[in-house]
């Protein structure tokens, strides 16, 4: 490890905000229901290890981290993110509800709420974000127990998924440890 990046990890660890990478990771699944492109996978794998979450569940054509396109974005958090694969995001969405998770799909619909009102008590959850230009499918925004939205500001109604994801899991997490 270089000088810099050690004495960037003691100042953390001195400010109380490093935690230890052993323990339990943050009560958060990643559905990715049918990513096209493996680079944004590979960078939905970074943002996962980074902010810690449980694992990732890759639904349909997304691509695994076996595809190059992953394995060159992730820069080895493919390697440390516990993952699943199943091919129809409905099997996978009603395992992880039967595991206990409550569902909450990241998708701008009339029946959205802004995501700020994430809350404590939906712990465990299961983020699904959908594909790049179909979205989360049908059915799954229809029966989530939460469908959030990332407010817009812009002229632009929608973010890239891998953004809009991180955006989400950062925001998710900070809401759960506060």
């Amino acid at each position: 490890m270089n000088t810099e990046k050690a004495a960037r990890l003691e100042r953390t660890a001195q400010k109380g905000l490093s935690k230890k990478r052993t323990g339990v990771r943050f009560p958060v699944v990643g559905v990715l229901d049918n990513i096209r492109s493996a680079y944004n996978v590979g960078s939905m794998f970074r943002t996962a290890e980074c902010a810690y979450i449980s694992e990732l569940v890759l639904c349909g054509i997304t691509p695994r981290p076996a595809h190059p396109g992953v394995r060159k974005t992730a820069l080895g958090a493919a390697d440390l993110v516990p993952w699943r694969y199943f091919e129809d995001i409905t099997e996978a969405v009603s395992l992880l509800r039967g595991e206990g998770y409550r569902i909450a799909a990241l998708e701008v619909t009339p029946r959205s709420t802004p995501i700020q009102e994430v809350h404590p008590a939906h712990f465990p959850l299961a983020l699904v974000v959908g594909n790049e230009v179909t979205g989360v499918h049908p059915h799954i925004l229809r029966t989530a127990d939460l469908v959030w939205e990332i407010p817009q500001y812009g002229v632009k109604e929608s973010l890239n998924v891998a953004v809009a994801f991180g955006v989400a899991v950062y925001f998710i997490v900070e809401k759960l440890q506060s």
